[in-house]
């Protein structure tokens, strides 16, 4: 059973950055695609960015290209999620999720999730 636990969120001004690390406990991590999703206040959960079982990462919305970045440390069962140029409607609750092989689109398609870290951007 893998067990997630996502850190590194908070309050930052627009334009500042922030680091999300999703730490993996249980089996080795290297199997499994991560990904990072973000929920709104009324708005459905949307997979922000993932990264397969392998090094390659996407970005699945058009409006964290070139700001945002995945990445992983297999030795370290730890995911990244490196995010540049906060705005404000990147305010959320963060997720990271897994699931064997490579990534998916649909979070019914992932099943362990962590419990979600809180990202504030505002001045």
């Amino acid at each position: 059973q893998l067990h997630l636990v996502e850190s590194g969120g908070g309050l930052v001004q627009p334009g500042g950055s922030l680091r999300l690390s999703c730490a993996a406990s249980g089996p080795t991590l290297e199997d499994y695609a991560i990904g990072w999703f973000r929920q709104t206040p009324g708005k459905e959960r949307k997979e922000v960015s993932c990264i397969s079982n392998g090094t390659v990462g996407l970005n699945f919305l058009e409006s964290v290209e070139g700001r945002f970045s995945i990445s992983r440390d297999n030795a370290k069962k730890t995911v990244y999620l490196e995010m540049k140029s906060l705005k404000s409607e990147d305010t959320g609750t963060y997720y990271c999720a897994a699931r064997l092989g490579v990534c998916n689109i649909f979070e019914s398609e992932y099943p362990y999730w962590g419990q979600g870290s809180q990202v504030t951007v505002s001045s």
